[in-house]
Formats: C-alpha cells, structure tokens, sequence
C-alpha cells in the first residue's frame, strides 16, 4: 500500500481528496501547515483554525495527521517575494510561488520524513506522463482549472503528485463530503490571498516593510505630469477606478514604475500588448530550441490567446501574440498551453 501525504486545509477539496484516495486503497497521512500567524493567534498547540479542522476531518476518517510550522520560510519565499515585488511596482502571483517552495517544496521533504513516495493535494489539475516527461493535463471542469498555479513545478516534484480531483465539478465535491457527513462540504471558499484575507494590500505592505509608500506622479505617455497618486501599493495595471482624478474621458493605469514612483496612464488602447518578455521560464515539455505554437493565458482569469513563444538564449522567452492582449502585468505569470496540456510558462517582465 504506497503512502501518500495529502495537504489538508479542512476544506471541501482536500477533504474529498483525501476520502477518493483512502477509497483507491492509498494509505494517506493527512498533513497541514501553519503558514503564518493568523489574527487570532495559535492555540496551546500552535495551531490554527484551519489545522484544527483538517484534524477532525482526519479523526473522523481514521487517518493520521501531522501540522508542520512553515512559517519562518513562507515568510521568507513567498510573503518577503510578494512585499519586494509589489514595492518594485510589479504584481507578483503568491500562490505560484507557494506551490513551488512550500506546497511541492517543504511539504515534500516531510513526505521524505514519513516515508510518504507521493503527495496529494485538491488542485484541480491532473498530472500525467508523457514521452518520458511530466506534464499537466487541465481540469475536466475549465471553471475550477488550476494547472495555470502549476507551471512552475520541476520534474521530480511532478513525478511525486496526485490530483484526484481533476475529472470532477465542484458539486460533485461537495457531495462526496456530504456522503460521509463532513461539515467541511458546506465551507465556503476563499478567494483572497490566505495572507492578506481583507484584501487590503497596502496595510499588508506597510505592516510588512515597516514603511508606508511614498506619493508619485502620474503621467502620459510622453513624462508629462497629469496629478498626483497615492503611493504604486495602491494600483495595478488595467486599473481605472479609485485613480483620484477625473480626466473627461476613461484612463487606466497602464505602467507602473516602482523605482522612479510614476505611474503612466492612457487611453484603452495602451494597455494592448502583441509582445511580452518572460523570465524564470520552466519547461514541461523537453525545453525547446525552436520557436513552438501555444494558447498562452497571461493571468489566472484569462481564457488564453494564440501565441508563438520564443526560448533565449539567456534562460528566457519571447512570446509574439497572434491578436493584441488587454493589461499584461510585469510579474504574473504567463502559462503555455497545447490543447488540453499545460506545458510551461514563466513570470511576465
């Protein structure tokens, strides 16, 4: 019986996770981490709400579970990168760096620890092998599809992964807790960044860096002064509501210069781009030579739109889209696809 330690949350999908592996005969160990300390605090045994109730869920199952204190390197890998990104003035994705280092990174050197070969989450992907490489096959259900979270993931942590959810809606999900009278089927879902769960990046920022963010200009295509801003924490590309000032007709936010403070706006038109530069870009597939077609999706929301990407010789990628796409923003990540398989991606310059 191979052993498989699952990330638990407490959740509907990690709970209906862990009861499809149990029923295909895995030995699963539930495990949880303490990311950070939340408003409330710990308990007397340094856990947090959500631990707590992945440790009911897995009493009422009959499995182990273990909480691990990850907080001194989520810190340090995902909320000081997501603090000196958003201070550069870039718009940094946390959870693709939290997959990267702590969900397939530390969680599994604790697999290691518990004699776990595999680890289990409730992404809603699916990880397949193909001509000797690992790749990520999209959700059955396109609405809940999270291979986009995944393109960052190397091949040794692909090769350990199990995602039961990936051929299942989110009803069916909720009924396979139900059935085995779980609370956890009726928790609502979270849709803000787990650190910041008022979605008020700025406190987060100035609690964080121990400073506010200074007040700027804004300015037209050409440097000239159009008003003053608030501080970059406040403002992302694409943005026309909340900019403070009134111009006749719809401006947007269109660049963000972290270190000169300015923020550029214009019109519709200049927040189409046919060209986008990648850095930090990670293969699937077997790294390519040669420019290869691909639906490149440029946000977590974004559908997708035909591209030819590019790989550079300095570890980089050039991706030349088809027909213009609306607010690319440096610092999230631009993800490949080929059909069904989502084949590499990397963070937006």
């Amino acid at each position: 019986m191979q052993r498989v330690l699952l990330a638990m949350s407490g959740g509907v999908d990690s709970t209906a996770a862990a009861i499809l592996l149990c029923r295909a005969g895995y030995q699963v160990i539930g495990g949880t981490f303490v990311a950070f300390t939340p408003a409330g605090g710990l308990d007397a045994d340094g856990c947090t709400p959500d631990a707590r109730e992945a440790a009911q869920v897995c009493r009422a199952l009959g499995i182990e579970h273990h909480v691990f204190d990850f907080r001194e390197q989520f810190r340090r890998d995902v909320m000081d990168y997501f603090a000196a990104e958003y201070d550069a003035g870039r718009t940094p994705n946390p959870c693709v760096a939290c997959n990267k280092r702590i969900k397939f990174g530390a969680f599994l050197a604790e697999a290691d620890r518990l004699g776990c070969g595999l680890v289990a989450t409730g992404h809603y992907a699916r990880v397949i092998r193909q001509e000797g490489r690992f790749l990520v096959q999209r959700a059955r259900d396109h609405k809940k599809d999270q291979s986009y979270m995944l393109w960052s993931l190397d091949q040794q942590q692909l090769g350990r992964v199990l995602l039961p959810l990936w051929e299942l809606e989110k009803e069916e999900v909720r009924q396979i807790a139900a059935g085995c009278g779980l609370a956890a089927a009726h928790r609502a879902e979270s849709q803000d960044i787990c650190f910041i769960p008022d979605g008020d990046y700025a406190a987060f920022l100035q609690q964080h860096l121990g400073r506010d963010c200074p007040p700027g200009d804004f300015v037209d295509a050409e440097g000239r002064v159009l008003g003053r801003h608030r501080g970059i924490w406040h403002y992302t590309i694409g943005q026309r509501k909340g900019l403070g000032i009134t111009f006749g007709k719809p401006m947007f936010v269109a660049a963000i210069d972290g270190a000169a403070g300015r923020i550029r706006l214009g019109e519709q038109e200049a927040l189409l781009s046919r060209e986008v530069r990648l850095g930090q870009v990670n293969y699937l597939i077997q790294p390519p030579r040669a420019p290869f077609e691909a639906v490149v999706r440029v946000r977590y929301s974004h559908a997708g739109q035909a591209a030819e990407v590019i790989p550079l010789a300095d570890g980089g990628a050039q991706v030349l889209f088809r027909e213009p796409v609306r607010a690319v923003t440096p610092g999230q990540s631009a993800v490949f696809y080929q059909g069904e398989l989502m084949v590499g991606g990397g963070i937006i310059l």
